[in-house]
């Protein structure tokens, strides 16, 4: 696809998901998204950032975009920083079950112990299968109905 192509699909796609909002999100943001390893492999933003309560991130510094490391920075976040050895063993992508307690793939020490000290607590499944094979983390593999 050409570049003016790509341009009007993201105008469009932001333009449905305010009608879909329809008011109910008072703040919407366009951002781009990294693509890494080539643009047919184009993240979302939860391979990168993940939220953990209302003032914690865990993140891949790397790959998250400036914008959104801005926006938290402005709103203020802490961070738990990925290490580069366990980003392809999905340690950003977590899934906040409750404030400051997650679920994330096992194998991922570091960020563990990091989420650990930050006062989170974290529990761990095996998802070498299901997740690490499929590049799907925890976030990717669920649905989550209603949050408070």
């Amino acid at each position: 696809m050409n570049e003016r192509r790509h341009a009007g699909e993201r105008r469009s796609g932001d333009a449905q998901l305010r009608a879909i909002l329809d008011g109910a999100v008072a703040d919407v943001r366009q951002v781009e998204l990294p693509h890494w390893r080539g643009t047919e492999r184009l993240l979302h933003l939860m391979s990168v950032v993940s939220l953990v309560s209302d003032d914690l991130a865990v993140v891949y510094a790397p790959l998250v975009p400036i914008r959104v490391m801005e926006l938290l920075h402005e709103r203020g976040f802490r961070f738990v920083g990925v290490p580069d050895e366990e980003y392809d063993t999905l340690a950003p992508n977590v899934l906040a079950l409750a404030p400051n307690r997650v679920l994330l793939c096992a194998g991922n020490p570091a960020t563990s112990a990091r989420l650990r000290d930050a006062g989170v607590d974290v529990l761990e499944y095996q998802g070498d299968e299901i997740s690490i094979r499929w590049e799907s983390g925890p976030t990717c593999n669920t649905r989550p109905i209603l949050r408070d």
